[in-house]
């Protein structure tokens, strides 16, 4: 692909507000093929955000690389259990649940930590998401660490440990919390990233003052840049909330987006603009904006 390409796209087309507002989805479009091959008409690329609550079906990839066309890319998140999220273990396949203790099979939220359990879930996402693979169509596995995923050694290892479960597959990091782009950290953290080639994730949310958050700070990091906007809703973000997306970038925010991307694309093979401000079609509806401005 030539260099300076811009990609835009959102993280995800089938949010629930997102059908529900009808700002988008024609009247009539209402199953799941039609949905996709619509949105592929306007946006040559995409988040899967499914993939972090459960493991997709083989079949269910099948039909997401049917029915784009070619050239369109998926980037896929990581499934929950590999960031350190808690997962509902009803949700595994069969032969993951297997490797269950029975207690863990009962409880509603689970946090895995033993490494044959995490590199059987890897193993399985990675199998579920052949055809994308096969058919050109997989981008990143995007791996977006909690709040809670501070900056120290351990986790600096655990990302090496994640990039070596990916067994070759691009991966992209996103953090959460403040600590990994200090003044006195961030160099460093771009100099890892580099070193190992893996793709760093500038992403925009909502700032407290502190460390609660990440700050934006773009920076590329490898061949891609990738900018993830979440929206500045300030007032919900900490809540955990459907309502935490509730946010509609304006003009002069684009512009400022539209600048940084353009400015990264100069160094970059490819740059991704990906707008996870899905709750109600705001996501759409700035990406539409986001491809008149670039």
């Amino acid at each position: 692909m030539e260099s300076g390409v811009i990609r835009i796209g959102t993280c995800s087309w089938t949010e629930k507000s997102l059908i529900e507002s009808g700002t988008f989805y024609p009247e009539g479009i209402t199953s799941a093929e039609e949905r996709l091959r619509f949105y592929a008409r306007h946006f040559d690329t995409v988040e899967l955000d499914s993939s972090y609550y459960a493991i997709p079906t083989l079949h269910m990839a099948q039909a997401w690389a049917e029915r784009t066309p070619e050239k369109f890319l998926f980037h896929v998140k990581a499934y929950g259990a590999l960031t350190g999220h808690s997962i509902d273990p009803r949700a595994l396949p069969a032969q993951l649940r297997a490797l269950l203790s029975a207690e863990e099979r009962t409880q509603d939220l689970l946090h895995v930590s033993e490494p044959a359990q995490l590199r059987a879930m890897a193993q399985a996402l990675i199998a579920a998401l052949a055809p994308l693979i096969a058919a050109h169509k997989l981008g990143f596995l995007i791996f977006q660490f909690p709040p809670w995923f501070t900056c120290k050694n351990a986790n600096r290892d655990y990302l090496l440990y994640c990039k070596e479960l990916m067994a070759g597959l691009p991966i992209a990091v996103e953090f959460r919390h403040g600590s990994w782009l200090t003044r006195q950290h961030a160099d460093e953290l771009f100099a890892f990233l580099r070193e190992h080639k893996i793709t760093y994730i500038t992403c925009d949310e909502p700032q407290y003052g502190n460390l609660t958050t990440a700050p934006f700070h773009p920076e590329i990091t490898t061949s891609v840049a990738y900018l993830r906007l979440h929206g500045r809703n300030a007032e919900s973000w900490l809540q955990h909330a459907t309502a935490r997306n509730d946010y509609l970038y304006g003009e002069q925010e684009l512009t400022t987006f539209a600048s940084v991307a353009r400015r990264l694309s100069s160094k970059a093979r490819i740059t991704f603009l990906m707008f996870n401000n899905c709750h109600g079609g705001q996501a759409v509806r700035n990406a539409l904006q986001m491809q008149k401005i670039t």
